[in-house]
């Protein structure tokens, strides 16, 4: 049986967003960690420091060798919404990097090499994501959450030569 909403759920209106979870308190509770994550896959993508710095906003070197300080002996920094917000977007690519390859080197060629999807007009994704702005992180993690669910993925340079299978060579046991 389905629920019906009542009158009072119906009148409220739409879900209004808690705010409480942007108070610094909350913003230190996950800055360190997040941070922690973010430079592990840092590592992993083989970002230079200039990149990382472009995919959290351009903060100065000294910002940002201080959060890595701290976020590595388990310090406490608060980082601003923004910048948690561009690491969750990055939690979410890898994610759905993982999801998608079986390989994480396939994960990583994937985001190097030029793509014809639109989003990316022939550009390799990590381009988008350190352009320094929030919308290109944001374009590659809606594009793989896509991709995830189903939607159609464009071949990358190295599948564009892939020949299909015939039916004949298709064999059932």
């Amino acid at each position: 049986m389905i629920e019906q909403p009542n009158d009072a759920a119906i009148n409220a209106g739409p879900a209004v967003l808690d705010l409480s979870r942007f108070e610094p308190v909350n913003r230190r509770r996950l800055s360190a960690p997040a941070l922690r994550t973010f430079l592990v896959i840092a590592d992993l993508w083989g970002l230079t420091e200039q990149q990382r710095r472009l995919i959290l906003g351009y903060p100065s070197r000294s910002t940002f060798h201080n959060w890595c300080k701290q976020a590595r002996e388990h310090g406490s920094i608060t980082l601003d919404v923004d910048v948690l917000t561009r690491i969750s977007a990055i939690l979410g690519i890898h994610q759905a990097l993982r999801v998608l390859f079986t390989e994480e080197r396939e994960g990583v060629a994937w985001l190097r090499q030029p793509h014809n999807a639109r989003p990316f007009g022939g550009n390799p994704p990590l381009d988008i994501a350190t352009n320094g702005t929030q919308d290109g992180l944001m374009t590659i993690r809606r594009f793989l959450d896509a991709a995830r669910g189903g939607l159609y993925m464009p071949p990358t340079a190295t599948e564009a030569d892939f020949v299909p299978y015939e039916d004949s060579e298709i064999i059932f046991q």
